[in-house]
């Protein structure tokens, strides 16, 4: 269609561009809703998927007593078959960055189960009914929580590759990731999608309000009047070890640590972005034209997390992404083949 692939030039970039070129999700298929990016926001998180799945929850305690949700998607796709050749791939599933699990994210993952994987969503400390039993939220550039979490899936899964996609978060790249945090929270939202969210995490939060008192300021955390406000109560106005706003991007910015990355990463984005911003401002183009592990896969229409098309699966989007994983297995496969290497997990 009329997507374009930013990367660096390689043997794995031809590779993928031959398939996702041959990819039937991204053969035209649209229609008006394209047109409406905000439209395209409000389905995608209103609308359920059809079946709703079986889901399994598994708590996992980390080392300084706080809890992270896996919940195991199960069912109701008939039995798992072997989408690649094989152990199972684990599929690490991460929410938008308010922690939301949204319809859309449910539907990637029955998705990828029909396709042979084992689909897993990692829910953070004292989201989606994961009980908060530390006065400690997760920082939005914080991977700790996400390390352990990977660690368990290893120990339990040693012998499956082990790959992950997130929905709108800096967590791990995927659909509509953000790379610049404190750029999106200091140009603020529309107040057509701040407010919204500013109420969905004050909700979730005032739950944990008697619990989150020895920590920060209560009052000013329930009464804040933006994103940023919310953001500076929660991990810079702490009771015992505050910080200031500089301080704290130089910990959490996503982009920090983007020159480690050692493993290829897929970054599928859309233009007309609602939510991450205009690209010029928002996305970190040379990154992806300079290092040999990031490829942005850019699309003109789109919306946050959209990505919309006719038929069964509704996102062309998680077809693209679930067709990243088989191009990466079979390249990774031939270069074992041809040089004798083990494969990055």
């Amino acid at each position: 269609g009329c997507c374009r692939l930013l990367c660096k030039p390689s043997a794995l970039a031809q590779h993928l561009v031959g398939s996702l070129g041959r990819s039937a999700a991204l053969q035209g298929g649209r229609w008006l809703w394209p047109c409406w990016p905000q439209l395209q926001m409000l389905r995608q998180l209103l609308q359920l998927p059809e079946p709703e799945p079986t889901v399994v929850r598994e708590l996992l305690q980390l080392p300084d007593s706080g809890l992270v949700a896996l919940d195991w998607l199960v069912g109701p796709r008939g039995a798992r078959g072997s989408g690649v050749g094989g152990p199972s791939p684990v599929l690490l599933l991460i929410p938008n960055a308010a922690g939301k699990v949204t319809g859309g994210l449910l539907q990637l993952g029955l998705r990828a189960l029909e396709r042979g994987f084992i689909p897993v969503i990692f829910n953070r400390r004292g989201h989606n009914g994961c009980p908060l039993t530390t006065p400690r939220l997760q920082p939005f550039g914080d991977p700790g929580d996400l390390r352990e979490a990977v660690t368990y899936l290893c120990c339990r899964h040693p012998a499956a590759p082990l790959l992950a996609v997130s929905e709108g978060s800096p967590a791990a790249p995927g659909l509509s990731p953000f790379f610049r945090g404190r750029d999106w929270f200091e140009a603020g939202l529309p107040w057509l999608y701040e407010w919204p969210l500013l109420l969905h995490l004050k909700r979730g939060l005032s739950r944990y309000a008697g619990s989150l008192a020895e920590a920060v300021d209560v009052d000013r955390l329930l009464g804040s009047r933006s994103l940023r406000e919310l953001e500076e109560a929660l991990f810079c106005r702490t009771k015992s070890r505050p910080t200031n706003w500089e301080a704290y991007w130089e910990r959490n910015e996503p982009l920090r640590d983007a020159d480690e990355a050692a493993v290829p990463v897929l970054c599928l984005c859309s233009a007309d972005d609602p939510v991450r911003g205009p690209p010029a401002r928002s996305l970190p183009l040379e990154l992806f034209r300079s290092s040999p592990y990031f490829f942005l896969l850019l699309t003109p229409r789109g919306g946050h997390c959209g990505f919309p098309r006719r038929g069964p699966g509704r996102c062309w989007g998680h077809e693209a992404v679930l067709e990243y994983f088989r191009a990466m297995d079979e390249f990774l496969r031939a270069e074992e083949g041809r040089k004798g290497l083990l494969r990055p997990r």
